[in-house]
């Protein structure tokens, strides 16, 4: 590719590719291969994809998919900055057993959907992202359910992920419902309240992606 016409800095495809370099391995000998099953670990790998390629698919599928949840993640974090904890989601960067380093790494939450957003500016969004990451994530939600660890975590293992994209309740495993309606419910959740709401502000208000 002419990197004069480039929609994508070179710069940021290294800087971003080196912060991949690190966090992978750590996390795959910290946590296991299991633990890119989350949404924002696919994420991460879809924006490496779409920086690399500047196809607008893939970016388009990370933003669409996770920018909901990441911006509940960033206000709930400036919550707990300054004392006031609103639902949780971020009480674990706050947790001093958790080593410094895991918890950096772990900032990638607040920084990704504003890299996000440049990217998709940059390169536009694609309307066939919605379903593309509907589909990804619905695949993702029933092999967690059917072959992930349901919470708690293991004493032996404390670091195996358990409950992988909330797939037994948000707050460890609810008891409200039967655990197949509430995974109907976390189905239900992608298209009607992360990704419809998103799909419809990028279609609106971003450029054009191919």
């Amino acid at each position: 590719m002419d990197t004069e016409a480039a929609k994508i800095p070179l710069t940021a495809k290294l800087l971003f590719t080196a912060f991949m370099a690190v966090l992978v391995p750590f996390y795959w000998a910290n946590y296991g291969p299991t633990n890119f099953l989350y949404f924002c670990d696919v994420a991460l790998f879809l924006t490496l994809i779409g920086m690399w390629t500047e196809k607008a698919l893939p970016i388009s599928m990370a933003t669409v998919g996770i920018m909901i949840p990441q911006i509940l993640w960033v206000i709930d974090y400036g919550s707990n900055l300054v004392g006031y904890p609103l639902i949780g989601l971020t009480d674990y960067m706050f947790d001093e057993a958790n080593p410094l380093f895991n918890r950096s790494l772990s900032l990638f939450h607040g920084w990704l959907p504003f890299l996000l957003i440049w990217l998709t500016a940059r390169v536009g969004y694609n309307p066939r992202a919605a379903l593309a990451w509907i589909a990804t994530a619905w695949v993702l939600l029933i092999v967690c359910y059917l072959w992930m660890p349901a919470p708690p975590a293991d004493p032996m293992d404390p670091n195996l992920p358990v409950n992988i994209n909330y797939v037994y309740g948000f707050d460890g495993r609810q008891e409200q419902m039967s655990e197949s309606a509430w995974l109907g419910v976390v189905l239900l959740l992608q298209p009607l309240a992360v990704v419809g709401p998103m799909h419809w502000m990028l279609k609106r208000f971003a450029p054009k992606g191919e």
